[in-house]
């Protein structure tokens, strides 16, 4: 049971990173990965809104299938999303000063990331229990968090860097996010090794 359950989060980091191979949430991991702190803040921002999310869009989820409501899935889950968003950045906002105005407009934009809407209808989709769902939030959002921070270790070292002009800026930041992207797909066997998922 366990295994299954560390087979899901790893999976969820390593091998289904939403960032690096689903490529969702790009525009935050573009635009807040400058930094390490703000990297930081923006990844455990969003592994929380994942979590909770995950947490109440799952029941969410089987009382619209209870009711033949399925149909009203995306939306019921857009209006719990952006919720969430709205009190996580209130609280941010009243105890963590400086993350609310390091993170800026990017706080509000996880209301429309789609990694979180992804990963709420990834848990349906795969038809997870509540618990592995959970777990599955939880390891989205924690790939999110890794991808955050790695990139912003590497785009550190690319403003030390002297790329030719015509790369420079947004160029050589899209070419760092796929290679840092391909670095991922060799996890690929390491879950099915493991765990024999």
């Amino acid at each position: 049971m366990m295994a299954q359950y560390a087979s899901i989060l790893f999976s969820m980091i390593l091998v289904n990173n939403f960032v690096l191979v689903r490529f969702l949430g790009i525009c935050p991991f573009l635009g807040v990965s400058k930094k390490f702190d703000s990297a930081a803040g923006m990844g455990a921002a969003v592994t929380l809104v994942m979590v909770l999310a995950t947490a109440v869009t799952w029941p969410i989820q089987q009382l619209l299938a209870a009711w033949g409501l399925e149909y009203l899935q995306t939306i019921a889950f857009i209006l719990v999303i952006a919720t969430l968003v709205q009190l996580l950045e209130m609280a941010i906002k009243k105890f963590i000063p400086p993350l609310y105005t390091a993170l800026g407009v990017y706080l509000p934009l996880i209301t429309t990331n789609c990694a979180v809407l992804g990963i709420t209808i990834t848990c349906i989709d795969e038809g997870y229990t509540y618990p592995q769902a959970l777990v599955a939030g939880l390891g989205a959002g924690l790939g999110f968090l890794l991808a955050m921070v790695l990139f912003s270790g590497v785009r550190r070292r690319l403003e030390d860097a002297e790329p030719p002009a015509c790369f420079r800026g947004m160029p050589i930041t899209l070419i760092a996010a796929a290679i840092t992207a391909l670095s991922f797909v060799g996890f690929s066997g390491v879950i099915d090794h493991l765990f024999g998922a």
